[in-house]
């Protein structure tokens, strides 16, 4: 079936597609400056052989050297004036730069720089471009001549304001380092990654601390848990199959199992560790208990309320002994409970109490 838009696309005049117009536009260089960037692009820029194009009958000289027909070409890259500035680009990049048409710059923003110096390329470009359009209209309707070093300047000021201003980052190549320095811009070190330290704390006097896990494969799910004392010492571990469901509800369990265990040894100063900000969550919220869960849970909240009771969140590298616990518990089919520490899990049990 043949719709609105699909007839709209086929009638509709499509443009090629420019690599430039992404580099022109950018967030970090200001749109004032990109724009006469994208009317030389478009050829849109008056200067003489363009007004005369259009009907103007002028006589046509290069502001800047006085001795040719100025054209758009010509005042951007063929004047000895342009050309001194595309001399020290070049020394900036370390290239031999050739331009046949205009396009040809862009594709110095195509190369392998790091983001930090790839603004830094294009918003020199851009601000080249900017440069070479003041001195001619300065000169032209002013009549103040302007070197060709100081435009140079003016350059290196605007670059390195764009990019100062930038959360863009470098990399550790030397040789974009030294066109950022060239270009009097300051390095900006990638953001170092958040630190965060986990590790497993002891209970304070008199509590005892349990932390659960849950784990659940394609047939089964299963808890496990252990609980610890002020001095880090084992105390009790368990690991039960919770059969088929999900490994929420594998984490309910588990939470539920400790609390249970908790009130029959009558443990009045409890502290509960999980690595499941959602049970965290179900003891403030009722609403994220599954139906078939919810009188055992409604029981076990009974028993946390007659008891000092305490739950938190703790990361999953912190919690390495009832994870290794909940995984054994997917290997058998009933509630198993150590009075001694499992093999299994002795490794992260003695690295939690150093």
């Amino acid at each position: 079936m043949l719709t609105l838009k699909d007839a709209y696309e086929y009638k509709r005049h499509h443009p090629p597609k420019t690599l430039w117009a992404k580099s022109i536009w950018s967030k970090d260089i200001p749109p004032a400056k990109s724009l006469l960037a994208w009317r030389i692009m478009h050829d849109k820029v008056p200067t003489d052989d363009n007004l005369m194009s259009r009907g103007s009958l002028i006589p046509s000289m290069c502001s800047l050297c006085l001795s040719n027909n100025e054209s758009t070409f010509h005042l951007f890259f063929q004047c000895p004036y342009a050309i001194n500035i595309w001399k020290w680009f070049a020394s900036v990049l370390n290239l031999n730069l050739h331009f046949q048409t205009i396009d040809d710059i862009w594709s110095l923003c195509h190369k392998r720089w790091n983001p930090q110096c790839k603004l830094a390329v294009t918003s020199a470009l851009i601000n080249i471009l900017n440069a070479k359009w003041y001195v001619r209209n300065q000169i032209r309707f002013n009549d103040k001549t302007i070197h060709w070093k100081s435009a140079i300047s003016n350059i290196i000021s605007n670059v390195s304001l764009s990019c100062n201003l930038s959360n863009a980052v470098p990399s550790s190549a030397i040789s974009d380092f030294i066109i950022l320095k060239k270009l009097n811009v300051c390095i900006h070190p990638p953001k170092a990654p958040r630190i965060i330290e986990v590790i497993w704390h002891p209970p304070i006097f008199q509590w005892i601390k349990c932390n659960t896990d849950g784990s659940a494969s394609n047939n089964t799910s299963s808890c496990g848990g252990l609980f610890r004392d002020k001095d880090s010492k084992f105390i009790l571990y368990f690991a039960d199959n919770t059969g088929s469901g999900s490994a929420y509800n594998a984490e309910l369990s588990g939470a539920m199992r400790a609390i249970e265990v908790a009130t029959q040894h009558n443990w009045n100063y409890f502290w509960l560790e999980t690595d499941s900000a959602l049970v965290v969550n179900a003891f403030k919220n009722n609403s994220l208990i599954p139906w078939h869960l919810r009188n055992r849970w409604n029981n076990c909240l009974i028993s946390s309320r007659r008891m000092n009771f305490l739950v938190t969140h703790v990361y999953r590298e912190g919690n390495r002994c009832a994870d290794a616990l909940a995984n054994f518990g997917l290997t058998v089919n009933h509630l198993i409970i150590w009075l001694e520490i499992p093999s299994f899990v002795r490794s992260h049990y003695v690295q939690d109490r150093l």
